[in-house]
């Protein structure tokens, strides 16, 4: 579009037009040429330093402005002037506007131009990290697959647990119908009977010897790594108290519990103070008292639950303590105390015996040594030990991999070697003790309480025996 301005003056006669380059006239006017005989001419025309188009017009001569139609046409024309200039400067504001409306919009074009180049990298960007992310979490997806599959195998399980439970189920509803068919009073008089044929039996069975460790079974989970727990092996089944010391030194208080439910369950029934600290773990009950070495001394005491007095008090002679002989764990267990079918017994070590086991079977009032017997076992090499029928069975090692591993008869005065192995189930013992009433293994296995059950040969005694 070719736009033009003009400028009209008049003076003195002459009278100046411009236009901008290009300008050949608006509507309705058409450009004239006009000779001296016709009143005016132009007189000359350039461009200014904008290319608009300058000329000068000489008006005619004074005495033809009396002549009525010319000066009606000047009239007419100037007119027309005035309107095209006023047109044309109304044209050209309306231009100028549209111009910087056509300038910022090349502006906002080009911001959204650089705006959509932009949103096309981070596009890309944006695609490539989501692909990435997307990827990650199918990774860690992978891994469910196999749990899956496990699912439906566990499922088909459940299915058939669900089916074996049913049929369980109707089984014992048999059984129940079966035995409502009988009097309470018949089937007690059997049990009874069956309990009086099984004690029979029990007395007539001689001391056994080990042949299998088996579970262990774990009947609690409670204190330190180390400590001690166990129950009398001389009370009635009826008054099962369970004692419990927890950790190898610095410390004298003994929990009590009226039965092994109120110990799983922690129902404390009394607490006792001693008068002494214990060193180690390897305490015993016997006969309704404590027996266990005094802190920093080879002495043993009794203490009496019942009066909560000590009994007697005896220092174990020649006998190593504080960690000189102790088991491989250390904890100073260079004494252990124990009891089984033939009585009380202290096992220990001393220089005299090259640091080697000694058995000493004590009298359980005065605490006296009636008879001992050096083994050629090395007490460091120990993990732990317990009687069994007057036969002290010896762990290579308190740690997973344990295994009865020597043993030795004060019956006979002779040792041999042994392969029993047991699991360890927590992986660090600190107190192994035999209970000859409820004939099991009372362990402390690193923080839980565990019962291990034994088998015994046995040589039943007959009448003609």
């Amino acid at each position: 579009m070719s736009v033009f301005a003009t400028d009209f003056f008049l003076n003195l006669g002459v009278v100046r037009l411009s236009f901008l380059d290009g300008f050949l006239g608006v509507p309705g006017v058409s450009p004239q040429t006009l000779g001296p005989r016709e009143g005016w001419q132009v007189y000359s025309s350039a461009q200014d330093a904008d290319g608009r188009c300058i000329c000068t017009v000489v008006a005619p001569e004074l005495n033809l402005c009396s002549r009525d139609a010319k000066s009606r046409q000047l009239r007419q024309l100037l007119e027309k002037v005035q309107n095209m200039s006023q047109s044309i400067e109304v044209l050209n504001l309306r231009t100028q506007r549209d111009f910087q409306y056509v300038m910022k919009m090349e502006t906002q074009m080009k911001g959204l131009r650089n705006k959509f180049r932009q949103v096309e990298e981070d596009r890309r960007t944006l695609m490539s990290r989501y692909f990435q992310e997307l990827k990650e979490k199918m990774d860690e997806l992978k891994p469910l697959i196999p749990v899956l599959e496990q699912y439906k195998t566990d499922a088909k399980l459940i299915s058939q647990f669900k089916e074996e439970i049913r049929n369980l189920s109707a089984v014992l509803t048999g059984i129940q119908e079966e035995i409502g068919a009988f009097d309470y009073e018949e089937l007690q008089h059997r049990v009874l009977g069956l309990e009086g044929r099984l004690r029979d039996c029990m007395s007539k069975l001689t001391c056994g010897k080990l042949m299998k460790i088996s579970g262990p079974i774990t009947i609690k989970t409670s204190g330190t790594r180390f400590g001690a727990w166990m129950t009398d092996p001389q009370a009635s089944s009826r008054r099962n108290r369970v004692w419990y010391m927890d950790s190898y030194t610095n410390n004298k208080i003994v929990r009590e519990y009226k039965s092994m439910a109120d110990f799983v369950s922690g129902a404390e029934s009394r607490t006792y103070s001693l008068p002494f600290k214990w060193a180690g773990t390897n305490h015993v009950v016997y006969n309704g008292s404590l027996y266990y070495n005094k802190y920093q001394s080879n002495i043993i005491i009794k203490y009496s639950f019942e009066t909560g007095r000590v009994l007697a008090e005896r220092p174990l002679e020649y006998a190593g303590f504080h960690n000189v002989y102790p088991y491989t764990w250390g904890g100073f267990s260079d004494i252990d105390l124990m009891a089984d079918e033939l009585g009380l017994w202290a096992v220990y070590a001393t220089n005299q015996n090259a640091g080697n086991i000694v058995i000493g079977q004590l009298d359980p009032d005065s605490l006296e040594i009636l008879k001992t017997w050096n083994t050629e076992y090395s007490k460091r090499n120990a993990g732990e030990s317990f009687m069994i029928c007057g036969t002290l069975y010896i762990t290579n090692s308190h740690l997973t991999g344990a295994k009865v591993y020597y043993s030795y008869s004060t019956k006979t005065s002779t040792y041999e070697y042994t392969d029993i192995p047991f699991h360890n189930q927590y992986f660090h013992i600190s107190m192994l003790d035999y209970n000859a009433r409820e004939r099991v293994l009372y362990a402390w296995n690193n923080g839980h309480q565990v019962l291990f059950n034994v088998t015994l040969f046995h040589i039943i005694k007959t009448d003609d025996s």
